[in-house]
């Protein structure tokens, strides 16, 4: 039997985002000098300034916005978050006792984008594993969540861009380091190491969330809609499904075929569509398909 991600329960797959951020966190960013997204990224500045563990400022962040969230926004999706929380705190917690000095990716201040790129990764991932099932990180995600709900003109993805470009502006005097003299030496490279690790795990969960099985879907307005549809079947494999509709101009009846195929089968397609006259065609690039029919034999 073959198993993929999808395979498990959604809270599976929660559990399993959370102790893989909680690695990411523990392996790649507490010791390179850079806060990431959200207020993970404030609790991370919070342990690079006072050593009061990620963990702890997680739990003490996350369970009242949780809370909040349940009765505010949505329930199923407080719990989950919830979930996500306490399993990424208390993993996070735990491997600061286990000690994986040996596995660290400690930069000392040298080609920090290395760490970032792979945190960034890893933390995009989770963020798409978790919007797909209902979740989120918690943090600036669920203040987000509840902005973009009782103020519906805002949109979700830039309040969490505003509220993440706090964080970056933040790291600038944070990670600030004393100079000559007792003076503060200011440095941009905390905030670009943010804002790198914010693009790229916004690309990774983007592309997570919008699907890997990228299909073609083709609209066909033809008066020869059984032959083309009979070629697509046995050529293609593929089915249609037929819109009777009334062109604008002529005002005669047309025939909407409706299809959907895979990538490496639009230059066929598009070569049965040339053998027949009066007809007009345009396609469209479809993130994801779902459902499953009956295959043609």
């Amino acid at each position: 039997m073959k198993y993929t991600l999808r395979s498990f329960s959604p809270y599976a797959q929660i559990v399993f985002s959370a102790i893989l951020l909680a690695f990411g966190y523990q392996l790649f960013i507490v010791e390179n000098g850079f806060a990431p997204a959200g207020l993970n990224g404030i609790a991370t500045m919070v342990q690079y300034k006072t050593g009061f563990s990620i963990g702890y400022m997680s739990l003490l962040i996350n369970i009242p916005l949780c809370t909040l969230a349940y009765f505010l926004v949505e329930r199923t999706f407080a719990v989950r978050s919830l979930c996500f929380c306490l399993t990424y705190s208390f993993t996070f917690l735990y491997l600061q006792k286990l000690g994986l000095d040996a596995f660290q990716y400690v930069t000392e201040g040298h080609d920090t984008i290395y760490p970032v790129i792979l945190s960034g990764v890893v933390g995009g991932f989770v963020y798409g594993i978790c919007f797909k099932q209902g979740a989120s990180t918690g943090g600036t995600d669920i203040v987000a969540k509840y902005i973009s709900k009782h103020r519906q003109e805002l949109n979700f993805f830039w309040v969490t861009f505003s509220l993440n470009a706090v964080v970056a502006a933040a790291s600038f005097f944070v990670y600030a380091k004393p100079g000559a003299a007792g003076q503060l030496v200011f440095d941009y490279k905390p905030v670009c190491l943010c804002v790198l690790y914010c693009f790229i795990s916004s690309y990774i969960g983007s592309y997570i969330i919008k699907g890997t099985k990228t299909a073609c879907e083709f609209t066909i307005i033809t008066t020869h809609p059984e032959e083309i549809a009979a070629e697509i079947s046995q050529t293609l494999r593929h089915t249609c499904t037929k819109v009777t509709g009334e062109g604008g101009f002529s005002h005669g009846e047309k025939t909407v075929l409706l299809c959907v195929v895979n990538n490496h089968q639009i230059v066929e397609f598009q070569n049965i569509l040339k053998k027949y006259d009066d007809t007009f065609s345009f396609s469209q690039t479809v993130s994801e398909t779902y459902g499953n029919f009956k295959k043609i034999k």
